[in-house]
């Protein structure tokens, strides 16, 4: 889409439409929208309740500490797993840390989702404060250096730092690296830096998105989820192309539901419907209150 509208605007005349899968992605596209620029509609995938409920609390979840185990062979049990970033990833990147027996610290800028984070048990402060706490950093923002120097300044020996958001911005490798007297490699997706101070921190698969890096992804089973709203998107575009506006919209009601329709007959699972009585109930003004 960036290529569309920069370099090649020659080809946008044949476009009826794209789609965007992740977060950041979406956010680049609204930007976009709101300098008037965007010449197609597109559809957000990613704001599809069977994505992100799903694809990005589960799946980045599970991949996240799949990658950091795989790349430490660390015990997560009883360390402190502090999560940079409380929205559908971080969630799950707590959620499972949680399970693995971590003891989970939430930074947040958001007073909602950093207050949702303190009801969902888990303890919340600004980042160089845990940042002397903690002992595996996870940073899930999509926004550049949110691990950065004041917290690598105040890191404990020892402390793991891996990104688990997008691209490799979020960690700030030019900051730890003016603090790093010595660098030493100890396993293939592990960077070991050692500082003036004799601290060693360590900065898994260069920063860049661990869980595609040091694993494997997300597993097939909850990308199936998000691959049909991808393809009912398109096919939606193509459909609706001459109704829809050169704007952002959200997944259709129909498609999403449909989609977890289907997702929950692959799994075996049936659900009730509503009888005529408590249709008619919910949609009157005259009974309960």
């Amino acid at each position: 889409v960036s290529v569309l509208h920069g370099a090649r605007t020659d080809l946008l005349d044949g476009v009826l439409g794209g789609t965007e899968e992740t977060t950041t992605g979406v956010i680049r596209l609204r930007a976009l929208e709101a300098e008037g620029r965007l010449a197609h509609p597109i559809v957000a995938v990613n704001d599809a309740r069977t994505k992100r409920f799903f694809d990005n609390r589960y799946g980045t979840g599970q991949s996240t500490m799949d990658g950091i185990i795989r790349a430490t062979n660390v015990l997560i049990a009883g360390l402190r797993v502090v999560v940079i970033g409380y929205g559908w990833c971080g969630k799950g990147v707590a959620m499972r840390a949680k399970g693995l027996g971590a003891q989970v610290i939430v930074c947040e800028i958001d007073p909602l989702r950093a207050l949702e984070a303190l009801m969902d048990g888990f303890e919340v402060m600004p980042g160089v404060q845990a940042a002397r706490r903690g002992d595996v950093f996870v940073s899930v923002t999509g926004n550049r250096d949110a691990i950065d120097g004041p917290m690598f300044e105040a890191m404990k020996s020892g402390a793991i730092v891996c990104n688990a958001g997008h691209f490799d911005v979020e960690v700030n490798k030019a900051d730890l690296d003016a603090i790093t007297a010595e660098r030493f490699e100890t396993r293939p997706m592990v960077a070991g830096h050692r500082t003036a101070d004799g601290r060693e921190i360590f900065l898994l698969a260069e920063g860049r998105v661990v869980n595609l890096a040091a694993a494997e992804g997300h597993p097939a089973a909850v990308m199936d989820m998000s691959f049909a709203n991808q393809a009912l998107a398109a096919e939606y575009l193509v459909e609706h192309a001459t109704e829809l506006e050169p704007r952002v919209y959200g997944v259709p009601e129909p498609i999403d539901a449909e989609v977890a329709r289907l997702k929950l007959a692959s799994r075996g699972a049936e659900i009730d419907s509503l009888t005529d009585a408590q249709r008619h109930y919910l949609a009157s003004w005259e009974q309960g209150t």
